[in-house]
């Protein structure tokens, strides 16, 4: 496994954090991931009136695997994976993510993705165990 440095994805994630749209809770929120093509991919929160369709960072993260800055070769048979996710607070402190990105960090990381958490480095599968994943399709 590629090595992970931590403290370069966790000021990634300030750095996304920054440009957060948080008008409503001013809960700012950022998220970096290696990936196993070897990018470094940051999201934001981005807030809506109707809170209910909010979008979390690491779902702006997720987008971003696959937008902007992806391969223009991306396989969809193949695709890149996240290896190793950092979420961070206003503080740049470690956020757990939420169960609904939890779900969408498996789909994209899987089990053995690497988070990192105010409890230490643990594997995904240890905040989402026996996961729904693609396999079950």
């Amino acid at each position: 496994m590629t090595a992970i440095d931590w403290a370069a994805l966790r000021a990634a994630a300030s750095a996304a954090m920054e440009r957060a749209y948080c008008p409503y809770s001013h809960f700012p929120v950022g998220a970096a991931a290696l990936t196993s093509d070897g990018r470094i991919v940051t999201g934001s929160n981005v807030e809506n009136a109707s809170l209910g369709i909010t979008l979390c960072a690491e779902c702006s993260l997720v987008s971003a695997l696959f937008g902007a800055g992806a391969p223009s070769d991306l396989s969809f048979t193949d695709p890149p994976r996240l290896l190793a996710v950092s979420v961070v607070d206003r503080e740049g402190l470690p956020l757990t993510p939420c169960g609904r990105c939890r779900q969408l960090l498996h789909e994209h990381g899987g089990p053995s993705l690497q988070l990192e958490t105010d409890t230490g480095v643990r594997p995904l599968s240890e905040y989402l165990p026996n996961a729904f994943g693609p396999e079950y399709l």
